[in-house]
């Protein structure tokens, strides 16, 4: 989104987070630079209230004003939260605000959930827009909420060009990968709980990849030998999406909850079979293919679907090749950059 709105003509900044950044974060970062002409600015942003909930939207408010910014856009409950914060008073800043997951996962009836959801529906007022990337999540917000009072859409997040290039597999690659948040949320208990049945079709067992860091890494590691499956399941740590693509014929999104995982689309673009949970906007993005979809927490029904490829992959490179298509006419950058543009220059 910064190159493309840097194409069309835009000076764009960007704030980013220092608590949550690795390796891989700030190597993409360093790729923005030459893209972002307002420069990229770190501050920290931790996912409980803390110092930096003032600190931080009083940096941005400068920012702003030194800048001379128009629009302010936070994305995350975070993110939405301090950009949201930073444009009250002062120089006249229209700020706009994407919800990722975050407040859409707190349960109603829970004490973070009331806390938040209050917080929301106080900042709504303060919002020039709202961009959901999802159907679901425009519902799900509107459910826990309410109805939004400033304009919305719904915009798909966009994939550039280069990544429907497809990944020629290693030769070496496992029979499925996993790209993401070592953290039970994402599902990682139930996919090695699918594995111990599944063999190929020569009688071979099977081999997955699972590439990512997170807080259940350990637990994960005592639950992969619980399963005797070390020799079946390696961790790789934290790797570009598409390295980890070549490793395996398939990809898993065995996830709990999502809003609308770029994993998908990066997967489907990669030209691999996907099988993933029937949670969040996963839906949207399987599009014809959605019947496909699993229930989530589920190992038998996950482990069926990964023998279901493993018998019959040239149905699932159909299935596959039909999600592309779908994928190819709904999730551009550049159809996801001029929606937002268009919804930029409404409130101006």
């Amino acid at each position: 989104m910064t190159r493309a709105l840097a194409e069309r003509g835009h000076d764009v900044g960007l704030v980013v987070d220092t608590l949550a950044n690795d390796a891989q974060t700030e190597d993409r970062l360093r790729a923005l630079e030459p893209s972002a002409a307002l420069g990229i600015h770190r501050f920290p942003m931790p996912r409980v209230f803390g110092k930096a909930d003032v600190t931080t939207p009083l940096a941005v408010k400068r920012l702003i004003r030194s800048l001379r910014i128009d629009i302010v856009h936070g994305h995350g409950a975070k993110g939405g939260f301090h950009a949201r914060l930073a444009g009250l008073g002062g120089r006249r800043v229209a700020t706009f605000y994407t919800p990722h997951g975050g407040v859409l996962h707190f349960p109603a009836h829970s004490a973070s959930g009331r806390v938040f959801h209050r917080l929301e529906r106080w900042m709504m007022a303060r919002t020039d827009g709202i961009i959901f990337e999802s159907d679901y999540a425009r519902r799900t917000y509107s459910a826990l909420i309410g109805q939004p009072t400033c304009p919305v859409d719904v915009i798909f997040n966009g994939l550039a060009p280069a990544e429907f290039d497809p990944v020629d597999l290693a030769p070496d690659a496992a029979d499925f990968a996993f790209v993401g948040e070592l953290r039970a949320l994402k599902g990682i208990f139930t996919l090695v709980e699918a594995m111990p049945g599944l063999r190929r079709k020569d009688g071979a067992p099977t081999r997955l990849v699972m590439a990512g860091d997170g807080p259940d890494r350990l637990q994960l590691e005592q639950r992969i030998g619980q399963l005797d499956l070390s020799q079946r399941v390696s961790l790789l740590g934290s790797r570009p999406a598409r390295e980890v693509f070549a490793a395996g014929r398939a990809v898993i999104v065995p996830s709990l909850a999502e809003s609308l995982p770029y994993v998908v689309l990066e997967a489907a673009a990669a030209q691999r079979p996907v099988i993933a949970t029937r949670v969040g906007g996963i839906p949207e993005i399987f599009g014809p293919t959605a019947n496909a979809l699993i229930p989530p927490d589920d190992p038998a029904a996950l482990s069926r679907a990964m023998q279901e490829t493993l018998d019959a992959p040239e149905r699932a490179d159909a299935e596959m090749r039909e999600r592309l298509a779908h994928i190819k006419a709904h999730f551009s950058v550049d159809r996801m950059a001029d929606a937002i543009l268009r919804l930029y220059q409404s409130v101006e």
